[in-house]
């Protein structure tokens, strides 16, 4: 197994955003509807281990939903390493 087998990324894709109180959203039940924050044509937000990495369109194929990458995001090369993470 190569050392990049070994890597774990958790990918998100963020389709927009709302605020409510927390009681309107313990009121809601099944079913309910929370409208974001975006229209259904613009880009949505890709994250890698929560740090954006792309943009992307929602595409459908039959019953599956998809993302089609639109824009990929470059980070300043000093900031890709983390916190955590000794320098040799």
């Amino acid at each position: 197994m190569s050392t990049f087998e070994k890597i774990h990324v958790e990918i998100s894709v963020v389709l927009g955003g709302q605020s409510m109180p927390i009681h309107q959203l313990l009121r809601m039940g099944r079913g309910a509807v929370i409208e974001l924050d975006t229209q259904a044509d613009e880009d949505v937000e890709i994250l890698a281990n929560d740090i954006p990495v792309a943009r992307g369109q929602v595409v459908l194929n039959g019953e599956k939903i998809g993302i089609s990458i639109t824009e990929v995001l470059f980070r300043n090369p000093a900031a890709r390493i983390a916190p955590n993470v000794k320098k040799f």
